[in-house]
């Protein structure tokens, strides 16, 4: 092992959190159990936020960016995990309170890790990341909740051409939903429909403030947005149709009533990824190892240096990604 490697570190910097690239070693690592080398992590909205500033998701500072990462286990003091594992780490605070996977090594909880399926290479198990396994979360819920049929009804997913958007127009276009793709951006289309999306509404159609019940149309919803889009989507959800909520990319505010849910019985269903035990965790995965399209997952997939994270930083938050950013922390 080397004896220093580069991570990104939220550090303050005039007072204000922010990312910085800094040389480590191994005793600036916490002493957790289980040492990974990691090989890839991802952006996500949230890595945005950390690394600019934009939002202070680390509580505490200095703290190792990278709310995911996927790699190989190198040491163990646990009986569960040995040298060798391929492993992958979704959450449980990682870029909060815990280091995250901008980095080469990581030292983390035993309890923490998920083996990757078989079935996925760790630039895969990356590709998906929080985003695909929120999707994979939201996609449950819906079909557990039991409204959305494959032969009736539209499901539509707000923030479509995202990360977690991307990921869930896939999954139910292959589990045979009729998926309406909500963006606002017409260049991207011809991916949505590639992925799966049958058709599409403007976000702007859900950003005007609108009625308390609204003409019924979705069966069912995945929406990455909050704010009056989430509010809009609820309005206009069918009797007894739910709605998957994990996003708050337009703003973490509900301006809503309760008419919808005592008068149409729609369900909101909270998808939290972070904190989610590891049952379901793996249920997650192992339901993407059965349902996701490679194809899909390449065709929304692009991997970058770690060293471009100033841009792509910028980039997600100003709504300029489609799909997946994989990080290869050695570059």
């Amino acid at each position: 092992m080397a004896d220093t490697f580069t991570a990104v570190v939220i550090d303050q910097v005039d007072g204000k959190p922010k990312g910085q690239f800094r040389e480590l070693s191994l005793s600036d690592l916490s002493d957790h159990d289980v040492l990974v080398e990691v090989a890839y992590s991802t952006l996500n909205y949230k890595d945005g936020l950390a690394f600019t500033g934009a939002g202070r998701i680390a509580r505490r500072t200095p703290i190792i960016a990278g709310a995911d990462l996927a790699g190989t286990v190198v040491e163990s003091r646990s009986p569960d995990w040995k040298p060798g594992d391929r492993v992958v780490v979704n959450g449980f605070g990682m870029t909060e309170t815990e280091g995250g996977g901008y980095t080469r090594f990581q030292r983390v909880k035993p309890e923490w890790l998920l083996r990757v399926p078989e079935g996925f290479s760790l630039e895969q198990a990356m590709a998906i990341g929080t985003a695909g396994y929120t999707a994979a979360l939201c996609v449950l819920a819906l079909e557990d909740w039991g409204t959305i049929a494959t032969n009736s009804g539209e499901v539509v997913v707000s923030g479509a051409a995202g990360g977690v958007g991307s990921m869930a127009v896939s999954l139910l276009a292959t589990r045979g939903y009729r998926v309406t793709a909500s963006t606002g951006r017409a260049e991207t289309h011809d991916y949505l429909r590639e992925l799966g999306a049958s058709d599409f509404i403007d976000r702007a159609a859900l950003l005007e403030k609108g009625g308390a019940l609204q003409k019924e149309r979705w069966s069912g919803a995945i929406d990455t947005v909050g704010s009056t889009t989430l509010a809009n989507i609820i309005a206009q959800t069918v009797y007894g149709g739910a709605v998957a909520a994990c996003g708050l990319a337009g703003g973490a505010d509900l301006s809503a009533t309760v008419m919808p849910f005592i008068l149409r019985g729609v369900a909101l269903l909270g998808i939290d990824s972070v904190m989610t035990p590891m049952t379901k965790r793996v249920r997650a995965w192992d339901f993407l190892d059965q349902h996701l399209n490679r194809d899909h997952l390449s065709a929304m997939t692009r991997v970058e240096p770690m060293s471009n994270l100033p841009s792509l930083a910028e980039a997600i938050l100003a709504g300029q990604i489609r799909g997946r950013v994989v990080i290869d922390v050695t570059q």
